[in-house]
């Protein structure tokens, strides 16, 4: 007779990827628990078609459904305080505060991962699996190396970037070696129960729609938000706004004012209200500095790297050197639009992560007022 099978507990959205990533467990004989996260509730009018998956009702049952019809055990945990507290809060204050947050990276860092890797070990699970698009590769040392997905119009590796070494020895990525095109065509071959569903939004809690981040800031501010000037590249005033949590760095539509040139927001200050516009140019950096710093194990400074300044950014290379606590990024040639509050994650050539942090600071070398300066 053979062992008990490894069990795993893997993350149920009700969505395609988690749920063909549950079934290629369950048929490579793992002992699959499944688990849903109950993160966020919302307005009965905007429950339906109006927001991202992971939360809602109706994709709980769906994760369920799925459970059923594969065999295993499902449960559902309300993790709705945590969430509120450690992603949706700090999100508010950062665009209050004219940055431009990378809420995703929290989640999976401070609720999503650190509360399945607490479940599983309460269920008795070894392993932790998830249906991210990355992989983990292990390096000349064996070490565990979180890496980008095969599909990399998909690749979710920028998300679980501070993965410690702890978690790395345990996750399971079904789908690392797939593509979406791939996924898609399995979970309707299988007949899983949602598999004609659409894509889930980036953003799980916020609705859609042209305004829908700055609403939801504003629905949430409590009076906080900060209504100023809109200056153009010598500081003439061309306009006034609401608030600045309506803007971020790179933005051309929305801004409320027309100076007869292409205009993008430059600068966001948060002290004075102030958003200030200028051409394409000025949106250039040279150099970024970043705060939180986490290195994978084994990685030290400076190292050569190529550097994703937002999710959908191809990466640029660039040098990072340790200043203290943070670290700073000089990239090889200017970089368009690195955004205060947006996470920075390093890579090396063969698409392991080497690191990453959030965007503190950003400067231009041509342009003295940008200039970054150590805290």
């Amino acid at each position: 007779m053979g062992g008990a099978a490894e069990r795993v507990i893997v993350a149920m959205s009700g969505g395609v990827d988690s749920s063909v990533a549950a079934a290629r467990l369950k048929d490579a004989g793992f002992d699959v628990v499944g688990v849903t996260l109950h993160l966020w509730d919302y307005p009965p009018a905007e429950s339906v078609g109006g927001h991202g998956r992971c939360c809602a009702p109706e994709d709980q049952y769906d994760a369920r459904r799925v459970a059923d019809a594969l065999g295993f055990p499902h449960y559902t945990f309300d993790r709705r305080e945590l969430f509120a507290r450690t992603v949706v809060d700090p999100f508010v204050d950062a665009y209050l505060a004219g940055e431009t947050p990378s809420p995703c990276t929290t989640c999976n860092r401070g609720v999503k991962l650190a509360e399945l890797f607490d479940l599983a070990d309460r269920l008795g699970a070894s392993r932790v699996a998830t249906g991210h698009y990355a992989r983990v590769l292990r390096d000349a040392s064996r070490r565990p190396r979180l890496a980008m997905g095969a599909d990399r119009g998909k690749d979710q590796s920028y998300f679980l970037y501070a993965s410690p070494r702890a978690w790395l020895e345990r996750l399971v990525f079904p789908l690392g070696d797939a593509t979406k095109g791939e996924v898609r065509a399995e979970a309707i071959a299988r007949m899983l129960p949602g598999a004609g569903k659409g894509e889930s939004q980036e953003l799980c809690f916020v609705g859609t729609g042209p305004h829908a981040y700055a609403d939801f800031v504003a629905s949430r501010a409590a009076g906080r938000t900060r209504p100023g000037p809109v200056v153009d590249d010598v500081g003439r005033v061309v306009g006034a706004h609401d608030g600045i949590h309506r803007f971020t760095i790179g933005q051309r539509k929305g801004i409320g004012v027309a100076l007869g040139k292409p205009a993008f927001v430059t600068r966001v200050d948060p002290e004075t209200g102030t958003v200030h516009l200028g051409g394409e140019d000025a949106l250039m950096a040279r150099t970024a500095v970043l705060g939180d710093v986490s290195l994978a194990e084994g990685v030290e400074l400076p190292a050569r790297a190529r550097v994703r300044v937002r999710y959908r950014h191809e990466g640029a290379p660039g040098v990072v050197v340790a200043e203290g606590t943070r670290a700073r990024v000089t990239f090889d040639a200017p970089v368009r639009a690195v955004t205060r509050g947006q996470t920075a994650v390093l890579y090396d050539d063969a698409d392991r992560i080497l690191g990453g942090g959030r965007i503190d600071a950003v400067g231009a070398e041509d342009r003295p007022e940008w200039n970054v300066t150590n805290p």
